[in-house]
């Protein structure tokens, strides 16, 4: 479910690169104008449509066969070799533009704003939204840890890993947001807070574009990291599924690569469409009004992630009994440090937040 929207997503990012890149910065910060066009450009019949690069259907194509490319040439080759390239110069290109948008007159208060919390604002809600985004952070309940995990090797140190994601996940989040929100900030306020697509593709356009002249290069710059962040989840994602299908169809990766690419080619056209020729609108558990792509979101997000993880917590904390993943983290004469706190949160404490996050997330907790 995920790949095909986040395709799309994908696709969203790469023209608004190709945008920036071809000097037309200004024309994507037309406040909404030119986003929504392109997101709901129709040419009148669906082949043209289709075939257009007006509209979204051409560039999740390209996202999806460079996803594609990468996993085709496997674990080693693919998936190594351009994370190696890519995560580095994600991480430097972050940095980079996080020091440019501390440097913006006025960007200060934009910092306190992203870093002081505003305890009149928090709320249960704010709790359980913020832990939803932790499940896509670090790909909880998702078949993408234990398709990894499952590539480690015996002598690799789990405690250490385990460490290094917490260190590395926090802060490339903490250093995505001293990257963007200084800068909302100043050009926007609080206004231009937006959450979801709009920040990216509405609210940010409109701060590249307030730069001037370097705003072009800071947009190239921000889409670069962007288009890099996507297409290493949607690698990891991709991989996950390639694992599970050649295990059970015992079919060789080229093969399985191409026949699920071709799949969510044609999910992930139908999602494309969701905002023109397919458009319709329901309105969620939740109370929000609803597209394909926003469906698919939700689906996945809210109500698949925190239902699985609610079972497998049970299955870890009750069924298998957690001693089955604390051998594991011992295996090698290391010492799981956290193994009296991990039975507790495993059997007690994760179980109740996963069935509250579900709840919560489904509409059936107000």
């Amino acid at each position: 479910m995920i790949v095909p929207y986040y395709s799309v997503i994908g696709g969203w990012v790469m023209k608004y690169l190709f945008t920036f890149i071809s000097g037309n910065a200004l024309e994507a910060a037309d406040n909404g104008g030119f986003f929504s066009n392109f997101i709901g450009y129709d040419a009148g019949s669906l082949s043209s449509t289709i075939f257009s690069f007006n509209g979204p259907t051409p560039w999740f194509i390209l996202f999806v066969l460079a996803t594609t490319i990468v996993v085709i040439f496997g674990v080693e080759k693919g998936i190594e070799k351009a994370s190696r390239i890519m995560m580095p110069i994600l991480a430097i290109l972050a940095v980079v533009i996080a020091i440019y948008s501390l440097t913006i007159p006025g960007a200060m208060q934009g910092l306190k704003y992203y870093i002081l919390p505003d305890f009149s604002q928090f709320s249960v809600s704010t709790v359980l939204g913020a832990m939803g985004q932790m499940f896509y952070s670090m790909s909880l309940a998702m078949g993408i840890m234990i398709t990894y995990g499952s590539y480690v090797k015996p002598e690799v140190d789990l405690n250490k890993a385990v460490n290094q994601i917490e260190i590395f996940d926090t802060g490339v989040a903490l250093l995505a947001g001293a990257m963007i929100i200084p800068a909302v900030y100043v050009f926007s306020g609080t206004e231009g807070m937006s959450a979801g697509p709009s920040l990216m593709f509405v609210s940010l356009p409109k701060v590249f574009a307030a730069m001037g002249k370097a705003g072009t290069f800071v947009g190239i710059l921000f889409f670069v990291t962007a288009i890099f962040a996507t297409l290493t989840s949607c690698i990891s994602v991709l991989e996950s599924i390639t694992a599970n299908c050649m295990e059970i169809f015992h079919s060789g990766r080229k093969k399985t690569v191409l026949v699920l690419a071709v799949i969510y080619l044609a999910a992930s056209a139908i999602i494309a469409l969701g905002y023109s020729i397919f458009y319709f609108e329901v309105q969620l558990p939740n109370g929000s009004a609803a597209q394909l792509l926003d469906i698919m979101d939700y689906v996945s997000n809210s109500v698949m992630m925190p239902f699985i993880a609610l079972l497998s917590t049970i299955l870890i904390g009750w069924v298998m009994t957690p001693d089955y993943v604390i051998d594991e983290m011992q295996r090698n004469g290391e010492t799981f440090r956290r193994k009296k706190l991990y039975r507790v949160m495993i059997r007690y404490v994760a179980p109740v937040m996963m069935l509250v996050l579900f709840l919560q997330s489904t509409g059936i907790l107000a």
